[in-house]
């Protein structure tokens, strides 16, 4: 259903017409990770996005890793302002996934050099004083959130890669953290290191009671992870 949707500057011009001109993108990714930090990006572009729409700018699910890079490249050079935020494992754990993924979001505007003076933001109201628009399917509906969405994806996937090397057998750099069966089954063989998550029940389960006590939280939405074009 998703590929039937058309990513376009419709949000953006239909926040102009009524007088809005600093739009602020806002995404995240890696929600429904077992591993490593929620990162989100928010993301400030010009009023012209042909370039980018013809170079199709799309939610970054939908997107190979090389489209993601080539694009990420793209945004930063156009755009007025860029910002990312990271919230770590411990953090979720201690707050739970959903206000961890909020406060990224928050961060992440709040870092913007520029201040905006509307936020798009896919699915999510944040504690900002700015005049927000929750827009469910934002990443394949709007150019801004998609471009939120590429930042914050290659920002994630280029950590992943470089956790994967302080902590290997894990696959990190293959799955990005995401519960694949090769994940659940060096996290059965190796068990939880550092920076696992958990009060998620594939993680938790792996724990003691004693250890996994405290954590109850789990994802109130249950994105349950990211499939994406090219088999990353």
């Amino acid at each position: 259903m998703l590929k039937l949707l058309v990513c376009s500057d419709a949000p953006e011009q239909a926040l102009r017409y009524r007088g809005f001109r600093a739009i602020a993108g806002v995404d995240e990714v890696g929600r429904g990770a077992l591993f490593g930090p929620v990162v989100a990006a928010a993301v400030m572009l010009p009023e012209r996005l042909g370039p980018l729409a013809r170079a199709g700018l799309k939610d970054s699910k939908q997107l190979t890793c090389e489209q993601r890079e080539m694009l990420d490249r793209r945004i930063r050079k156009c755009a007025l302002a860029v910002s990312v935020a990271e919230v770590d494992a411990e953090t979720i754990d201690r707050v739970n996934i959903y206000q961890a993924t909020r406060m990224a979001m928050t961060a992440a505007v709040l870092g913007l050099a520029l201040t905006p003076d509307h936020l798009l933001i896919d699915a999510m109201v944040l504690d900002h004083p700015c005049a927000q628009t929750r827009l469910f399917y934002g990443d394949a509906l709007s150019l801004s959130i998609a471009a939120a969405s590429v930042v914050a994806k290659v920002h994630r996937d280029r950590l992943m890669r470089e956790l994967d090397a302080l902590h290997p057998g894990y696959g990190l750099a293959a799955h990005k953290g995401y519960g694949t069966a090769e994940h659940r089954r060096s996290l059965r063989e190796l068990g939880p290191c550092a920076l696992h998550r958990r009060s998620f029940a594939p993680v938790r389960a792996l724990l003691g009671n004693a250890d996994a006590s405290g954590f109850l939280f789990e994802d109130p939405v249950g994105d349950g992870g990211e499939v994406e074009a090219g088999g990353d």
